[in-house]
């Protein structure tokens, strides 16, 4: 491991992170937690650094499972969950990167194959923006090992949020620590693809143009959640047209008159020219389906229905 980087200081803030903190607890510690007993691999995997060939792989991320559990009471049943999306016809289930913990990295990623998926990637967020930010790097690359063991392709990590837009200097510290964040992940075989929500997207998406602008495009990729960026105020063809080199995933939600959809289909994004970008430009096709319920989400089906509906959606719409 390369010793700490010394990363310029900028002013810190605490962030709300309602959302954060219930996938960390809810789904790090119950979905890469549950898997204990699972056996270690005994050597390194494939961690494919090239997008995938063919159609694609075609991937849940675990958020809105915990929604569904919370509403039903029910505790999260990862076994379970992964034995639904394999008979639903998908690749991966994406959970949370528990970077304080390595081995249950390689557990979460045996238990995958036992129900006969693959390991494709984790999510985390990261304290990138200040003085931390070294610790922070150096803290999620002595998982990379593991995650290579484990045979993952792809980190989607968020930046954490501060409560307010991030300072010149702040958005330059970060920058920084994402670059560092990727030349490691790259040294293992591993993609970093960069997640946007809303806070990113303020005063004309300024963040989010920033961390791309002002950070090399074979170090530091896009996990693309077409949605947030959308809602963000980023159409999706422009977001494809400057940064779409960059995509290492996807993330893909619907809604119908901004309220999101219980389930994929025909709504306020255009996903026909979205998929018809990605074909022509041969882009990445790691396509991580991400549900999620709203207080104006009608739902009407189970969590199971919901995703076989939205698989046959991609299928139908990315050739997936």
């Amino acid at each position: 491991m390369r010793p700490m980087k010394q990363y310029h200081r900028g002013s810190s803030g605490r962030a709300g992170q309602t959302r954060r903190e219930f996938l960390r607890r809810a789904a790090a510690a119950a979905a890469l937690g549950a898997c204990a007993g699972a056996d270690s691999l005994s050597a390194a995997a494939r961690a494919a650094e090239a997008p995938p060939a063919g159609k694609g792989l075609v991937g849940c991320n675990i958020y809105v499972w915990t929604q569904y559990a919370s509403r039903e009471k029910k505790k999260l049943d990862v076994a379970e969950i992964l034995s639904a999306l394999r008979g639903c016809g998908y690749d991966y289930l994406e959970s949370f990167m528990d970077a304080a913990n390595p081995d249950s990295i390689v557990r979460y990623a045996a238990q995958c194959r036992e129900h006969g998926m693959t390991p494709v990637s984790l999510y985390t967020g990261a304290r990138l923006h200040d003085e931390q930010a070294g610790q922070t790097v150096q803290r999620l690359l002595k998982a990379a090992p593991a995650c290579k063991e484990g045979g993952f392709q792809a980190i989607s990590c968020n930046p954490d949020p501060i409560g307010r837009e991030k300072s010149d200097a702040e958005l330059k510290n970060q920058a920084a620590a994402l670059k560092d964040l990727g030349q490691g992940l790259k040294e293992f075989g591993l993609r970093l693809g960069v997640h946007h929500h809303l806070p990113e997207m303020k005063s004309n998406a300024r963040e989010f143009h920033y961390t791309f602008r002002n950070t090399p495009a074979d170090l530091v990729g896009f996990c693309y959640d077409v949605h947030w960026v959308w809602k963000g105020g980023v159409q999706p063809a422009d977001a494809l047209r400057e940064y779409g080199d960059r995509v290492v995933t996807w993330h893909i939600r619907q809604s119908e008159k901004g309220v999101w959809s219980e389930a994929l289909g025909e709504g306020d994004l255009d996903y026909a020219k979205v998929a018809e970008y990605a074909a022509q430009h041969r882009l990445p096709r790691r396509f991580t389906v991400e549900l999620a319920i709203e207080g104006g989400t009608q739902v009407t089906r189970s969590a199971v229905e919901n995703h076989r509906i939205s698989r046959e959606y991609i299928r139908k719409v990315f050739g997936a």
